[in-house]
């Protein structure tokens, strides 16, 4: 277990963080620009989170923006739905995104249509649709609320129990992480509210939601505020970047770590040169499967001298980030590939010598109730003692659609390497192996004996994809040879096909 954190005072000669770390790359990486002047929290757990978020709908005056992956249809959920609806009730401008999938099975239609009836405009983000066969791979994970414009919130907690915790059933409160900003920085991040919601359908009228702010600065603290939407990478390539420029420290904290070749490749090249890099993810999980499978990428990283340790609590769902005491990441995004290159997702990313310092103490804090995993003499991955977890099996939560990706993406990952001979294999994973291969080999023989088990499936799905495409084709003919109408007639003709391109990215 690490000892405590002794800064280097040379480190923070700069004046500016900005000048320590590139501005242009990191702007031109996650395409986002520095916003000065900001004042920035950090909220850590629902303890602090939770009466934030509420406190500041319970004060709006104009209006609210609220997006959330999953709303649980429980005790905490609906104390949201009854403060969103009190606001709606006195004129207050309420406005809502959910995710289809996250909340499939955790939240009612009957929930949904009581905030629609007390005035909350509720959009779900990528129902199923005909049109759009393989929409389900494109997620809406992203978590903020915005707040007349002056207070805004950019978190990885979801809203539900699972965050509050149920000592009578032995169930701790999940651990994550989440930062309330004020300043300049607001617009931002309801900007990035706006534009998911005007690809669901009528674009937030600009004149809502921009403010022209003419007071001092709220505080002195630059951010950038990352939107990531379906196949733009702009937090990966920031990340890997990251992992580049850091010169002293990378500590990751991560849900549902998978990461990709380049940036599993980013982090052995930082440890190597010497710079401390860590990840720390859960211990349990909500899929029993994830754990060996996360496990089983841990050689690469142990080898090269990251060091990884497993959270001992009920769950750890923080995505965060934070290099050489002046660079901090908080929000939405998973290392993983589907965070990165398939969902929308949010984040701050902070530049400040002060509020990195906070989270690098929140780290060793973290790191107190954590196991570290080591290679033994044998080169096998483990943790010392493998201490049991003081805790049932998780049953439900908020990320188990990423959690699953997560895993499908370890588990082709070390098929893939097991064909092509690309690395040695832990034991762990010879159950997933063997298993995988069996799977593999009674399908086969399935298919032998009943062809048509696959013919008629595969036919139905090519037949869907096609009609798919020749409805939106049809669509797209028809809006060609109607004048444009709705909140964006008065664009030009290139702002409307770029805007038409972002909702066909985002939907397909």
């Amino acid at each position: 277990m690490s000892t405590p954190l002794e800064f280097d005072r040379d480190e923070h000669d700069c004046s500016r963080v900005k000048h320590g770390l590139p501005d242009q790359a990191f702007s031109r990486a996650a395409g986002a620009a520095l916003i000065e002047g900001n004042q920035v929290r950090l909220l850590k757990d629902a303890r602090e989170n939770y009466p934030a978020w509420l406190d500041a709908i319970r004060n709006a005056k104009h209006h609210i923006y609220f997006e959330s992956y999953i709303i649980h249809e429980d005790a905490v959920g609906c104390e949201f739905a009854d403060a969103l609806i009190a606001k709606a009730a006195q004129g207050v401008r309420v406005r809502l995104i959910y995710d289809w999938l996250g909340g499939f099975g955790k939240t009612s239609r009957r929930f949904w249509n009581r905030l629609r009836v007390g005035g909350v405009e509720v959009r779900c983000y990528n129902p199923p649709r005909f049109d759009s066969p393989l929409g389900w791979v494109s997620r809406e994970h992203g978590k903020m609320l915005g707040v007349d414009g002056e207070r805004a919130f950019i978190t990885g907690l979801c809203v539900g129990m699972d965050w509050v915790g149920n000592p009578a059933k032995n169930l701790d409160p999940w651990r994550d992480t989440g930062v309330e900003v004020r300043g300049n920085a607001v617009i931002d991040i309801e900007r990035a509210f706006a534009q998911v919601w005007a690809n669901m359908g009528a674009a937030i009228p600009e004149q809502e939601w921009v403010h022209k702010y003419e007071g001092p600065p709220a505080g002195t603290v630059d951010m950038r505020v990352v939107e990531s939407t379906p196949a733009t990478a702009g937090m990966i390539r920031l990340d890997e970047l990251v992992a580049a420029l850091a010169q002293k420290r990378l500590w990751m904290t991560d849900a549902y770590y998978a990461g990709t070749t380049t940036f599993v490749q980013a982090l052995r090249a930082a440890a190597t040169a010497g710079v401390d890099v860590r990840l720390l993810v859960p211990g349990g999980t909500d899929i029993g499967l994830l754990k060996p499978l996360s496990r089983a990428g841990y050689r690469p990283l142990l080898q090269a001298g990251v060091r990884v340790f497993e959270w001992k609590g009920t769950m750890l769902h923080a995505k965060t980030s934070v290099a050489d005491g002046r660079w901090a990441r908080v929000g939405s995004t998973n290392l993983n590939i589907a965070s990165w290159f398939g969902n929308c997702e949010l984040d701050a990313v902070i530049e400040d010598e002060g509020f990195a310092r906070e989270m690098e103490e929140m780290y060793l804090q973290d790191l107190t109730n954590a196991t570290e995993i080591v290679l033994d003499t044998k080169n096998r991955v483990r943790a010392p003692g493998e201490p049991a977890l003081s805790h049932p099996a998780l049953t439900s939560g908020g990320g188990k659609a990423a959690a699953a990706a997560a895993g499908a993406l370890r588990m082709s990952s070390s098929i893939g390497a097991a064909i092509t001979n690309r690395r040695v294999f832990e034991p762990v994973e010879g159950k997933m192996l063997s298993a995988t291969g069996a799977l593999l080999l009674a399908i086969a023989i399935l298919l032998v004996i009943y062809p048509n088990v696959l013919v008629y499936p595969a036919t139905i799905f090519i037949f869907w994809l096609g009609c798919a495409l020749l409805y939106r084709a049809y669509k797209l003919f028809r809006r060609r040879k109607s004048p444009m109408v709705g909140p964006n007639a008065n664009h030009g003709g290139r702002d409307s096909l770029e805007c038409r391109d972002r909702e066909r990215t985002l939907r397909m």
